[in-house]
């Protein structure tokens, strides 16, 4: 599933394991989801749209292919 993931993390100037850590999630996780290799589970869905303050169909696109 295409994302905006790694867009957001970067504005925020956040590292993949910072990112993580906010999340309580390995890095490798988030460098999956940010991949397309990872669907995130919808718990963690939203918690990365609260992180960002944003709703979950901003950051997730489920029709469109990596």
């Amino acid at each position: 599933m295409k994302n905006r993931l790694h867009i957001l993390r970067a504005e925020q100037r956040w590292s993949q394991a910072e990112l993580a850590q906010r999340l309580d999630v390995s890095r490798q996780t988030i460098n999956a989801i940010e991949t397309g290799k990872y669907d995130p589970s919808l718990p963690l869905a939203f918690k990365i749209a609260r992180l960002f303050n944003q709703q979950i169909e901003e950051i997730f696109d489920p029709d469109a292919e990596e």
